[in-house]
Order: C-alpha cells, then structure tokens, then sequence
C-alpha cells in the first residue's frame, strides 16, 4: 500500500513504512500523520509482520519538522505507542535532517541507525511553540545532554547521538536501509511473543510525559467515540430502543 504521504510495504516479516514527501523535505501535516497513523494501525493488523523498519524518502531530510503553513497540533495520532499502541520492534532509519516531531518519531524507536550525514534538532524554543511530546527524550539519554537539546535548539550530528546513546550505528548513507533492514531481519527470526512481550515492559518502566499521556488517552476516547457501539447508542438513544452492543 502507498499514500501520497506514507507508504507501506511487507516482505520476509518486515514492514517498511517510509515518510513519502521527498520534495516537501517530509514535513509534517495533517496528511502525513494521517499516513502515520493508518501505517501503525496496519503494521499491528498484519500478522505476518514481526518488525518495522520507519524511513523516510529522499536524502536531504527524514523530516524537516511541523510544516509551520499547516502544523499538525494532533502529531500524537501518528506517533507509535501513543496516538497508536505498538508493541512490535521498530527500527529508525535517518539520513539528513530530522528536526522537531521527527525527532519524537524516532526517539518512539526502539533501534535507530543514523547516516553519517544526519542532524538531529528540536528547535521549538526558537520558533515559540512546544507541542511538548519530545520530552520523554530526558528518559531516554542522558537528562542534560536531553535539556541541551530542549533549550538551546541547537542540532546534534549523528556522531554526537551515537556517543550518547541517541542512535545504535552510524553507517554511510549508502548503508542506511542494508543496516536497518538487518536489525530488522534478526528481529523478525527471534520468537515474537517475548519480543512483544519485553517491549511492552520496557514502555511501562519508562517514565512518560503529561502530553505523551495527554495523547495516550486521548487516542483511547478518539477510538470509544467513533466505535460501532458509540454510533448504536446515539442511535438507539434517538430512537428510543434498547441498543445492540457489539463490543466493537
């Protein structure tokens, strides 16, 4: 499957999902993280797909940050283990710049290779809004090296991520998608269940954000909403009957 925005392929038990704006440098708007979260509720429908592989087309940017034009003030929809729960292993893929809600999608990774050309930045203080979901990085690398980040805006390379934990391998650019896709490869022949079972205890030692939980909850009430039982018991109400409660 390819959107406009996202695109979604399996093969050998792994997904790739790929940011599909190259010429928009993958900035975030309301499409993409449509894109995202359809992505993320495919990847955890499909059976046969053990782990992800989250990249992005073109070389100058994974993601050039919230297109400022259009700012996506839901991005938590599209984010994996918030606006979509996500217990399956996903590996980050990122060449060139990978700024603001790019970088809460790949601090959301759970492995993450970086090219040598990447550039890691969350400038939000310089622009004067915070949508605040990057804050889970200070559970994730060291907290000052994190507040550095936070408050200064300033850009990190990939060299700098790796000796602070941030990335697992800095690889040429042509490696990129070979070393991503191999994690992706050992993981998928590894046993599922404890795979799923080790990331789930994982995302409930660490510690969250109030708008990583804020978007948490507000994905679960998004769903009960719209559900089939939400529309029957309006239905019901209005046509004074008894309603036929699906569970789904």
């Amino acid at each position: 499957m390819t959107s406009d925005a996202v695109s979604y392929e399996a093969e050998d038990r792994i997904a790739t999902i790929r940011l599909n704006r190259p010429e928009r440098l993958n900035r975030l708007d309301g499409a993409l993280v449509d894109g995202l979260e359809a992505a993320w509720r495919r990847f955890m429908a499909d059976d046969d797909a053990r782990v992800a592989v989250l990249a992005a087309a073109g070389d100058t940017a994974f993601s050039a940050g919230a297109d400022l034009k259009a700012i996506p003030h839901d991005l938590y929809r599209g984010i994996p283990g918030v606006g979509v729960p996500v217990d399956k292993p996903v590996v980050g893929a990122v060449a060139g710049w990978c700024v603001g809600g790019g970088m809460v999608l790949t601090t959301m990774c759970d492995l993450l290779v970086a090219a040598e050309d990447a550039r890691f930045s969350y400038p939000e203080v310089k622009v004067g809004f915070s949508g605040g979901l990057i804050s889970t990085l200070a559970c994730r690398i060291p907290h000052k090296i994190a507040m550095e980040l936070l408050l200064l805006g300033e850009p990190m390379d990939a060299q700098r991520a790796y000796e602070v934990g941030y990335v697992n391998k800095v690889v040429p650019p042509e490696a990129l998608m070979a070393t991503a896709t191999d994690y992706a490869r050992r993981i998928a022949a590894t046993a599922p269940l404890p795979s799923r079972m080790l990331k789930r205890f994982v995302a409930e030692a660490v510690p969250k954000g109030p708008t990583e939980l804020a978007g948490i909850a507000r994905s679960q009430v998004d769903r009960v909403n719209a559900s089939a039982d939400g529309a029957e018991g309006l239905a019901a109400f209005f046509e004074k009957r008894e309603p036929d409660f699906k569970g789904a």
